[in-house]
């Protein structure tokens, strides 16, 4: 068993809990992703092959880059069949939530008569990052996938590192097809990113690139977004924070936690509780179970006031409200990626068959970021009529601001519009 850290909020408040229990950063990369990034620039597939061949497959080639679509339906037909029926109930439930938060078209009057439409258009393509190494991951591809496909992004493709074989897991190419994604490639890592955003000779370029990855692919986001869009935030190790009391199952609790270690021996797996006596039948759960690797934390909260402060203040990527009055007390949380509410709420669930999206802001980022969804394949655009009216009443309002500001061409412009 991972050892569990046990920490006081009394003793030591929200803020510094949290500094405690917020994963280092990685050791700066930042070099090294760049010179990778200008390599893939410099030499297209070449450089694509040769870092795959380095960090993934040592007997890469080139015609392995793009997988060809015949090979993603084989894999799908012979997909375990109640494989590819979880696949499509999870795909249904992101599609059904995706929907209902696409924004409406709107038509605006505005008090000078001036008339705005604010259209909601999609990019035009998106590269969907899907991580391998450790295991395959279908959710993340349905996660960056779906909302897309939703949006009506009429260009979707798929980048994931390539096993033994030279092709991504199998899994993923048939959840790919069975999604309708026939454009399928195999590389991983900075080199898949740098591919996506500058585009190669196999690999042509795209508006947004979404999904997550290790620490390598998120510095490598980080550094591409500006020539291409990136999903909402950089993300670090996975996390979540169950505030817990006597109503919480703590063997619930406890797999909950686990749950999250699965992620990584640096994804914080924290539970927080004004009873102690409910820490200690979680810790015991937790050493029934067996040993795991993740960031285990349990901590001791004077009030619930306290509690609730540490989780605003953590911000974190998942938020367990496993409370008896857990409905109401919902509305008093504003930073959290996703929030789960209730005896059943389990992060586990939005992993997989919510509805809601996985792939959401670690490290603070609520604070200022969302979970990926349509809004992120989206562009909204104004369309802007001035009638004569307009034009007569806002003139002699822009003059006063382009002087102020030295542009008399942008007063004149203006002028010679009005009626007088």
């Amino acid at each position: 068993m991972s050892e569990i850290t046990r920490l006081s909020l009394a003793a030591m408040g929200p803020a510094a809990a949290v500094e405690a229990l917020r994963p280092a950063p990685p050791s700066d990369i930042a070099e090294s992703v760049a010179g990778l990034i200008a390599d893939v620039r410099s030499r297209g597939d070449a450089a694509v092959v040769d870092i795959v061949r380095q960090f993934d497959c040592p007997n890469f080639i080139e015609p392995y880059i793009r997988v060809e679509p015949a090979h993603l339906e084989r894999v799908a037909e012979n997909l375990d069949e109640p494989l590819a029926q979880a696949i499509g109930v999870a795909a249904d439930q992101v599609a059904a939530l995706a929907a209902a938060s696409i924004p409406d078209e709107r038509e605006v009057t505005l008090p000078m008569g001036q008339e705005v439409v604010l259209r909601q258009i999609p990019v035009g393509s998106v590269g969907c990052y899907v991580p391998g190494g450790r295991a395959a991951y279908p959710s993340s591809l349905i996660m960056a996938a779906v909302p897309a496909l939703v949006a009506g992004v009429e260009r979707i493709c798929v980048v994931s590192p390539p096993g033994p074989s030279g092709a991504p897991s199998d899994v993923i190419l048939a959840t790919a097809s069975l999604l309708g994604i026939h454009e399928v490639y195999a590389a991983g890592g900075v080199a898949a990113i740098a591919a996506l955003a500058f585009g190669t000779t196999t690999i042509p370029s795209v508006d947004v690139i979404a999904g997550p990855g290790n620490s390598w692919v998120q510095q490598a986001k980080l550094q591409v977004s500006g020539s291409v869009g990136v999903d909402s935030g950089v993300a670090g190790p996975s996390e979540v924070v169950a505030l817990v009391d006597a109503s919480a199952d703590p063997d619930a609790i406890a797999l909950d936690l686990l749950a999250q270690a699965e992620h990584g021996p640096d994804s914080p797996a924290i539970a927080v509780s004004t009873m102690p006596k409910v820490l200690d039948a979680i810790a015991e759960a937790l050493e029934r179970r067996g040993p795991a690797t993740g960031a285990l934390a349990l901590i001791d909260a004077p009030n619930l006031d306290s509690a609730i402060a540490f989780a605003e203040e953590f911000a974190p990527e998942h938020l367990q409200l496993n409370l008896a009055d857990a409905q109401s007390l919902a509305g008093r949380i504003s930073r959290a990626g996703a929030v789960f509410v209730g005896p059943n709420g389990g992060t586990a669930f939005g992993d997989y068959v919510a509805g809601s999206n996985h792939i959401l802001p670690t490290g603070g980022g609520a604070r200022f970021a969302s979970a990926l969804g349509t809004a992120t394949y989206l562009r909204r655009m104004s369309v802007v009529n001035l009638p004569q009216q307009a034009v007569d009443t806002l003139a002699p309002h822009l003059a006063v601001l382009a002087d102020a500001e030295g542009f008399p061409a942008h007063r004149d412009s203006a002028v010679v519009r009005t009626s007088k």
